[in-house]
């Protein structure tokens, strides 16, 4: 019975010098991801909100954290391509070699494109995603650029976010929107928090890596993007759409000033560093382009009831603004 007695008393003993010593590991030894190493999903977009997608879309991780194929270390005559940005970059729902960095990858290892790069193979990595601006992307270029040492070229697209989450504050003339919080920009990072639920453990985190680097499990997501029905109903149900163009004076230097830190940083860490501008569709549009819009309201559709939107002359307005100004950053 004694042993029994030890036993029971050493358990909880042993499960907390587990857990610290896993979250003194994770502290240390993690590094910055936008997406978890080796993970795989299968998207499965709603029909209702997307019936011209594919039933399907491969969203796989590297171990580098990037959408996109695996990378060997030193692998020689490797041209390496880094995409970054927000949805536009993500294409979330999009199987995977049907993304546009997924179509350039293949594009620019046909062995005439190969040739003047003077390389063998390029890969184009993915770290895109949603609702990125250029605040959020700037603290994800600080972490995770000196992770790669060199890269041949990164390719930047943003700017819209930044306009969407300061509308969905009601375009606040002296100051731009909120920026998410840096531990919801990466999937996997040292200050990563931990609680006593068994859940929240660091030992269920190390038990999630490992399960995604060893067994590569397939993880199933049904009706993908759901909400965007509701949030198109909300829109065209607007009870007020505003029509007067709000001064974007300050969200336009806010958005310059951390575009420039962010391209610095991107030059620092790259021979090339291409901006492309964001695509928007401009009117006039049919009833059923219209059918399709959902941004521009003053608040959160995912989440919320909203009622107040801009006209979207308006909201293409801001966009153009926006991305005239990364352009005179680029130049400059």
């Amino acid at each position: 019975m004694l042993w029994i007695l030890v036993a029971a008393l050493a358990a909880p003993a042993l499960l907390l010098v587990a857990e610290a010593s896993c979250r003194w590991w994770i502290r240390v030894r993690s590094r910055y991801y936008v997406w978890p190493p080796q993970a795989r999903l299968e998207i499965r977009p709603d029909p209702e909100a997307f019936p011209e997608l594919d039933r399907q879309a491969r969203f796989h991780v590297n171990a580098d954290g990037e959408r996109g194929g695996e990378v060997a270390r030193g692998e020689d005559g490797l041209y390496r391509i880094l995409a970054v940005g927000g949805s536009a970059v993500e294409c979330f729902a999009l199987d995977q070699p049907k993304t546009w960095p997924g179509v350039l990858e293949h594009l620019l290892n046909a062995p005439d494109r190969l040739h003047p790069l003077g390389a063998r193979r390029v890969h184009v990595g993915n770290v895109g995603h949603s609702g990125i601006g250029s605040p959020e992307l700037d603290v994800i270029l600080e972490h995770i650029l000196p992770q790669y040492g060199h890269l041949d070229a990164i390719i930047v697209m943003v700017g819209a976010s930044d306009i969407y989450h300061w509308l969905e504050q009601g375009a606040p003339p002296s100051r731009a929107a909120p920026p998410v919080p840096e531990e919801m920009l990466f999937s996997c990072h040292p200050q990563q928090r931990f609680g006593w639920k068994p859940g929240a453990w660091a030992l269920a985190e190390i038990a999630r890596r490992l399960r995604r680097s060893w067994f590569r499990r397939v993880d199933v997501k049904e009706r993908t993007g759901a909400w965007f029905v509701g949030a198109r109903r909300m829109r065209a149900e607007a009870k007020e759409v505003l029509t007067t163009m709000p001064d974007p004076t300050f969200v336009l230097r806010d958005f310059q000033h951390h575009f420039h830190r962010l391209l610095s940083r991107a030059k620092t860490h790259a021979d090339r560093v291409l901006v492309v501008h964001q695509p928007w569709l401009e009117g006039p549009y049919t009833a059923e382009e219209a059918a399709k819009f959902w941004h521009g309201g003053v608040g959160r559709p995912w989440k919320e009831t909203v009622t107040v939107y801009y006209d979207l002359e308006i909201v293409n307005r801001l966009l153009a603004l926006v991305q005239a100004r990364a352009g005179q950053v680029a130049d400059g």
